[in-house]
């Protein structure tokens, strides 16, 4: 492990962007949770599950990872194992329910990385990590990469198509008549935003506005052949943290949300409105039901707890009910385990999980690697993983780039339509305003 001063991790990972297999994980900086980021490229090994590929994916995921290394003495939680996408659909194969598939995008795409980047925005220092010296000296050398072309200005999008306001609403009424019906008791609906990049824009233009706009904890760029994904998340889905004799798992579901205000007394409104609505605390609560059931099935008993109960955070765009469901993983379970055993995260599903997800389906095109999760998982045990919101897809086309971004919310039995299509476009805000401004 080499040091070196600070640089911004974001200037940093320009110059490899267009590079197939090059990963950037950014957090916001703040406190020990936004403490690291990372860049990682050029994989050792490289693993792609397509949607009809018969393999079992959650095994080919343990098999590129490896048999468990001792922790890490010190430095970042992620110095080097397996990183990627997994695709909402990748629940298909955890458990069968005739779900399609989004034309091009793999279930499950990611490397092996034994070297890497780490941005330590505490110490305001860079660490060069690699599986020896000659290899931590070499990926040291990636802070000396000549910078990207410069910035020709103006908006990224050439075209931008709405989704029909209408439909979504539609959608809403008959999420709440199931649930009137006893179907279900709640589940995600989203809608879509599709078009196209101007020309000369490439993907991480997005990534890289949306990380100075509006920082999130769990941002994350991939480039995949011909697709990429930019994502300025603020959803953890899962982490665990090796301990003496166990790991630990912690999943912080997101159900709830708010604008921001424009004043400070606004904002402190909003916030105290959002921490008293017994539609979002009870929306909350059912997703934190569904982790601690989820949790459970690869838990210690009587190890699942809840430390943090519909908390109140604020982003940059929005605030949201966040709670903290913790566990001790049982003996012989591992990080892939707990990251199958949750997938995909109940907070962009429903509750009961199988039966929400029906009702999506009934609703949504194949969603891809909306809603599903960038992880990373170190050879030590540890794992840490995003839920795939704020999210926008890119496919690679002869004229340039076509992309997507999606935003949903959680429809309960008092949701009201009007309001739950408001929920979707200040969630979708930001994105919006990063491509055409």
């Amino acid at each position: 492990m080499l040091r070196a001063p600070w640089r911004d991790p974001i200037d940093v990972a320009a110059a490899f962007a267009d590079e197939p297999f090059t990963l950037c994980l950014i957090s916001d900086g703040h406190g020990e949770r936004g403490r690291w980021s990372y860049l990682a490229r050029s994989p050792a090994e490289q693993l792609i599950v397509d949607p009809s590929d018969t393999r079992d994916a959650l095994g080919a995921l343990k098999a590129l990872l490896g048999p468990p290394r001792p922790a890490p003495a010190d430095g970042p939680p992620f110095q080097g194992g397996v990183a990627g996408v997994a695709a909402y659909e990748l629940g298909e194969r955890l458990e069968p329910l005739g779900l399609g598939r989004m034309p091009g995008w793999p279930d499950l795409a990611c490397g092996r990385y034994e070297r890497l980047l780490a941005f330590d925005h505490a110490g305001r220092e860079v660490l060069a990590i690699g599986p020896d010296a000659a290899a931590a000296d070499a990926t040291l050398a990636w802070l000396d990469a000549p910078p990207p072309r410069a910035d020709v200005g103006g908006p990224l999008a050439a075209e931008l198509c709405e989704p029909d306001a209408a439909l979504h609403e539609a959608a809403v009424a008959d999420v709440v008549a199931r649930i009137a019906g006893g179907e279900i008791f709640q589940a995600n609906i989203a809608r879509a935003w599709t078009g196209t990049l101007s020309a000369g824009r490439r993907p991480f233009d997005l990534f890289a506005k949306l990380a100075g706009a509006s920082p999130a904890p769990f941002a994350a760029y991939l480039r995949l052949p011909g697709l990429a994904l930019a994502s300025n998340s603020p959803e953890r889905f899962l982490k665990v943290t090796p301990g003496e004799g166990a790991l630990s798992a912690e999943t912080r579901p997101i159900k709830g949300t708010a604008p921001r205000g424009a004043t400070p007394a606004e904002d402190e409104r909003l916030a105290a409105t959002l921490a008293a609505s017994a539609k979002d605390r009870a929306e909350n609560l059912m997703i934190v039901d569904l982790m601690r059931n989820d949790l459970a099935r690869v838990s210690r008993a009587g190890s699942v707890k809840v430390p943090a109960l519909f908390a109140v955070e604020r982003f940059a765009n929005v605030s949201h009910l966040v709670s903290t469901v913790i566990a001790q993983l049982a003996p012989g379970r591992s990080a892939l385990d707990a990251l199958a055993a949750a997938f995909p995260p109940g907070s962009i599903t429903g509750a009961p999980k199988l039966q929400a997800m029906k009702v999506i389906a009934a609703h949504e095109p194949p969603r891809g690697p909306f809603f599903g999760s960038m992880f990373w998982a170190g050879g030590d045990g540890g794992l840490d993983s995003s839920v795939l919101i704020r999210t926008a897809a890119f496919v690679q086309e002869a004229g340039g780039w076509r992309f997507e971004a999606r935003a949903g919310g959680g429809v309960v039995a008092d949701s009201d339509p009007a309001a739950e299509r408001r929920e979707t476009e200040a969630k979708i805000a930001a994105i919006l305003a990063a491509l055409t401004r």
